[in-house]
């Protein structure tokens, strides 16, 4: 059997994504349904994949000494904490409610909530070691060269998380997407 852990898959099984062969990404924005619940979920990834962005330019910008100390302080104090609670509060809700309801409209694809359940344990384990970074890249102060040195190691940390909450984000989509095109929202709330 596949490893289908976050660290570990490139995308989720062919049998979970028979409802996506029926509403391909492409077309989804065609659909009647497209607009109001699946345009907000994807607007709430589209928030947390420019957080990232933001965050990942900053220290670039940064670390290649484009980007002032106290500048860059405060962009990842504002951003790193917009991240991490929108993050927390989108997986809450998606945990405790649309997961169990999304899941029953389809039993070909309830082992798919199964896989994002776990991965939304999986970036809280991921997010303590950003935000461990993150709150030593504040501590750091403008002291140049040690902000220089932890925002490196904050790069790292960074960059492992961007490539899980997409590798998550788009599985994520690719799964809820079509099952709402195809069951509707009414019952969603």
């Amino acid at each position: 059997m596949n490893d289908l852990s976050l660290a570990n898959r490139t995308g989720l099984p062919d049998a979970l994504k028979v409802l996506l062969a029926e509403y391909p990404r492409d077309d989804w924005a065609a659909y009647p349904g497209f607009d109001g619940l699946i345009r907000f979920w994807l607007d709430r990834h589209l928030m947390l994949r420019r957080l990232m962005s933001g965050m990942r330019s900053g220290t670039e910008a940064l670390l290649d000494r484009n980007l002032e100390g106290p500048r860059y302080l405060a962009m990842i104090s504002r951003y790193g904490g917009m991240f991490v609670n929108g993050l927390h509060e989108h997986h809450t809700v998606e945990d405790t409610h649309y997961f169990p309801r999304l899941s029953a409209k389809d039993a070909r694809i309830e082992k798919g909530f199964q896989i994002l359940d776990k991965d939304h344990h999986d970036l809280d384990a991921f997010l303590t070691g950003f935000v461990s970074r993150a709150n030593d890249v504040v501590g750091a102060g403008v002291d140049r060269e040690n902000l220089q040195t932890t925002a490196g190691r904050f790069q790292e940390e960074l960059t492992k998380l961007e490539r899980l909450l997409d590798r998550h984000l788009v599985d994520e989509e690719e799964l809820i997407v079509p099952v709402i095109l195809r069951y509707g929202s009414a019952d969603l709330g």
